[in-house]
């Protein structure tokens, strides 16, 4: 079947005020876009090169999941169908976490991950090829429509609440904070000079400036804290590059998948720590069956201790985003993360040498790592992994995720990553406002059956060797079965 596009206006979908359903179009022939990124009226009613735009298909799911694979990906929003494959390679999240949803709807996930929808509806507008034929139902069928409606219901109260603006007065807290921590430890070597005592207070106070710079680069990294995203862009470069020495592209990418696919083995990149760790239920037997054992996994929850708290950030985040950079020629990025080492060298060189800053650099990501590590694995290693089961966004992120009980200390020992399934659910939302819509996501998922996870920081910790050790122990049943 074929019904051909109508158009009012020029067909924009950049309507402000309409997210789940129909866009609306202005009258005066123009996109609400804030002004930027209009169309000609031309080229919109058109398409691209001037041709007439081709008549839009109603597609079945059926049809639609077909189209699922790297080279061949559509997907599906507020019930439009978008052939998104050679746009891929384009898309400012990086191509993969558009695989991940091919064959899907993605309706939820694009508005959680998006900012500005006006602008990325400009670039969705010549992607459409079609739409749901009326007896679809808006998601798949194995999908519970109403625990779709409510999330999204859900969601609109929460934008009703304003829950989505930043307050530009807390971030800008953070950031001073994190810049008197640096200044307070070049002051330190300037008046007591670099004795053993002053370097370990140095080293300990530049830790909390990493931790805390890592915290808010996560939150520049997600949210609209400015009205402009250009400078939401740049603070991140600016605290992911220069604070912390670390490609802001490379975080993306990874982060964004991570986000899309939580704890789905394997479009999760922070679940593949192979063949360092075996993680979940699947993974451990699957290596097990097959006889691999390039490390002793049953021991995996102890050099835990020893590998993967101190050496995460100084080894593994640090070496794969300069092979990141340099493999993709991000030369901007480079000249970013340049500075930051350029400032230490001008800040402690002339006290330690070239060397000896590089240690100092090097000391303090290792003392940052445990921090870290245990901060963003608590709420996931021990969480449900599995392979691609196509739950709903709601299903998807509560399953993969758990919180850490609430307190002033925890709030800023974490970034406020303990509130991970508000967060997960509400990546674009700041911080400061999970604790206000917790209450309401605990009730949705009470109403529907699903567990949420509340828990101690210790315990919270301790889960993540118990669950190490639980996954050791599948391995050791499937390696030496006979």
């Amino acid at each position: 079947m074929k019904i051909e596009e109508k158009h009012a206006g020029n067909g924009s979908l950049a309507g402000k005020s309409q997210v789940y359903g129909g866009e609306k179009h202005q009258a005066n022939d123009k996109p609400a876009a804030n002004g930027k990124g209009e169309i000609p009226v031309k080229q919109e009613a058109y398409g691209k090169g001037g041709l007439p735009r081709k008549s839009l298909r109603l597609y079945s799911w059926q049809e639609i999941q077909k189209h699922n694979q790297e080279g061949d990906q559509w997907l599906v929003i507020n019930r439009k169908v978008y052939d998104v494959s050679g746009w891929a390679d384009r898309h400012p999240g990086g191509r993969r976490v558009l695989n991940h949803y091919a064959g899907e709807d993605a309706t939820d996930v694009f508005r959680a991950m998006h900012l500005e929808l006006d602008i990325v509806r400009l670039y969705l507008k010549p992607l459409l090829i079609g739409e749901l034929a009326p007896g679809e139902p808006s998601q798949e069928r194995n999908k519970k429509s109403q625990l779709v409606e409510d999330f999204q219901e859900l969601r609109k109260t929460l934008e009703a609440m304003n829950m989505f603006s930043a307050n530009l007065g807390f971030f800008f807290i953070h950031l001073v904070q994190i810049l008197t921590l640096e200044a307070m430890a070049w002051l330190m070597l300037w008046c007591f000079g670099n004795s053993w005592p002053i370097t370990i207070c140095i080293s300990f106070i530049l830790t909390i400036s990493q931790a805390q710079s890592s915290f808010l680069q996560h939150d520049t990294g997600h949210l609209s804290i400015f009205k402009k995203s250009k400078w939401n862009h740049l603070m991140h470069k600016f605290v992911m590059c220069h604070l912390k020495g670390m490609s802001a592209n490379w975080w993306n990418h990874r982060h964004f998948q991570h986000h899309a696919k939580p704890n789905i083995y394997p479009k999760d990149p922070d679940i593949d720590v192979g063949p360092l760790f075996l993680v979940g239920d699947l993974q451990p037997v699957k290596y097990g069956k097959k006889k691999i054992k390039y490390i002793d996994y049953e021991k995996q929850h102890l050099y835990f201790y020893m590998v993967g708290l101190p050496l995460l950030m100084p080894i593994y985040f640090n070496l794969q985003s300069m092979q990141v950079m340099y493999l993709r020629r991000y030369w901007g990025e480079i000249a970013w993360v340049s500075s930051f080492y350029i400032r230490y060298f001008i800040t402690f060189g002339p006290s330690y040498g070239i060397f000896g800053t590089m240690l100092l650099i090097y000391l303090v990501k290792f003392l940052e790592s445990p921090w870290i590590a245990c901060v963003t694995q608590m709420s996931h290693i021990p969480m449900k992994m599995s392979k691609e089961e196509n739950r709903d966004w709601l299903s998807t992120q509560v399953l993969a995720t758990c919180n850490v009980e609430q307190s002033f200390f925890n709030d800023w020992f974490t970034g406020h990553l303990n509130f991970q399934i508000e967060h997960h659910l509400f990546p674009t939302m700041p911080r400061h406002n999970y604790h206000k819509v917790a209450p309401l996501v605990r009730s949705l998922c009470a109403k529907h059956g699903l567990q949420y996870v509340n828990k101690p920081m210790l315990e919270a910790f301790g889960d993540i060797v118990r669950a190490l050790k639980r996954s050791s122990s599948l391995w050791v049943e499937a390696y030496y079965e006979t």
